[in-house]
């Protein structure tokens, strides 16, 4: 890193976390699963329920979330074992200069769902309480991102804090309407799946489950790394991951097939609950969306040699300025920049594996990896431009054979 911090940094952005900053399976539970709660894979939910059966929607969600899960869980056991954020562990497998390519593209890519995720909030809540207004979509927009990027701002503890307060409430009130809905519905839940249009296979609904947050979830080491050890941050983000995926799929699916929406947040509206249906949608974005700016900042600082805060406000700005232009513009290029992000996962995760001892200390001394640099590349391509099997796993086969020839042609 480029500049001396003589103060103690609370995130510990260009150190390992020391042991005493660890934190317990609780308290990282309740992070992990406020992370996973992205309102996004509600629409996810959405396309699965009017593609499939209630059978193929069990079965797509279990078989993309354990691959997700298992992906997810093998950067939280790196991140908690070194207790390195994704961007030192970046420069350990790329090199110092060569980690600004990952660090770039998880900074673009949470700096964009950032600003979608004001816009999910701001423009349905405008639309429902004020009318829809042009300045009443913005006022909240700006009100928004001003207090997710002020939780962001400080750090950890306020992750943390928000997680405790937002995961019981959303978990509890999502699950409630949810089985209002349905008991207030026409037909059981199979009656309801059974009218879908059978237009996706069970492998695409799981690819379905899988893309919906493999991109967020290469950022696990950021958070995972506060575990006290490996174990608990494997465990955590597997069972958080698992839950809290499948639970926003089941919110979105049953929103669906009961009011012919794609959010928990409509079943709300449509049961009378008016002022908990702005809460959840809130909170459940807030969720996502302080860990997605905390990630870029974490990319902007490793990038530019700065402290993190300054880039989390710099970030923070930018996603809210360009909020409603994202939501509108820019959702179907951020899926494509998905698929670019888990062939950088794979890469961390084997660095880390097939050798251990250089994870010992944070310093490094090779300028650039290419074999990384280029299996990324690769991988995006092929991830993004091969039309059979599930794109993410694609791209990070690519990288990890790229990524495994030049590790042997190195020594």
């Amino acid at each position: 890193m480029k500049n001396d911090n003589t103060s103690v940094d609370i995130d510990f952005a260009e150190a390992a976390v020391p042991h005493y900053a660890r934190r317990g399976i609780v308290t990282m539970f309740m992070i992990m699963l406020g992370f996973t709660f992205f309102s996004a894979s509600m629409w996810v939910g959405k396309e699965l329920a009017d593609g499939l059966d209630f059978g193929g929607f069990i079965i797509s969600m279990i078989i993309g979330g354990l691959i997700l899960s298992l992906y997810t869980g093998l950067l939280g056991y790196v991140g908690a074992e070194t207790g390195m954020s994704l961007d030192l562990l970046a420069r350990k497998a790329f090199g110092v200069k060569g980690s600004y390519l990952p660090s770039a593209m998880i900074s673009f890519t949470q700096i964009g769902w950032f600003g979608v995720g004001i816009a999910m909030f701001a423009i349905p809540v405008a639309n429902e309480l004020l009318g829809g207004s042009t300045a009443a979509e913005w006022g909240l927009v700006i009100i928004a991102g001003v207090c997710m990027t002020a939780s962001a701002y400080f750090g950890i503890k306020s992750l943390t804090l928000i997680s405790y307060i937002a995961v019981p409430l959303v978990a509890i009130l999502g699950t409630v309407a949810m089985v209002m809905a349905v008991k207030q519905g026409n037909g059981t839940l199979i009656d309801q799946f059974a009218k879908s249009s059978g237009t996706l296979t069970v492998v695409g609904g799981a690819g379905l489950v899988i893309g919906s947050f493999v991109s967020g979830g290469t950022a696990t080491p950021n958070f995972s790394r506060f575990a006290r050890n490996g174990k608990v941050g494997a465990i955590t983000t597997v069972i958080a991951f698992f839950i809290g995926n499948s639970l926003m799929f089941f919110f979105g699916g049953i929103s669906s097939v009961y009011v012919g929406g794609n959010d928990i947040f409509e079943v709300m509206i449509n049961l009378g609950l008016f002022y908990l249906a702005i809460l959840v949608l809130g909170l459940n974005i807030w969720t996502t969306n302080d860990n997605a700016l905390y990630s870029a900042g974490l990319g902007l600082a490793n990038i530019f040699g700065q402290r993190k805060k300054p880039m989390v406000l710099v970030s923070g700005i930018i996603g809210t300025v360009l909020a409603v232009w994202l939501y509108w513009n820019f959702t179907g290029w951020l899926n494509i920049l998905n698929c670019t992000l888990p062939p950088v996962g794979i890469i961390l995760v084997m660095s880390f594996f097939m050798d251990r001892e250089k994870y010992k200390d944070v310093e490094v001394t090779e300028n650039v990896n290419w074999f990384a640099v280029f299996g990324v590349v690769l991988g995006a391509v092929v991830a993004n431009l091969v039309p059979w099997g599930i794109a993410s796993i694609n791209g990070m086969i690519v990288a990890a054979v790229c990524y495994l020839v030049g590790s042997k042609a190195k020594k």
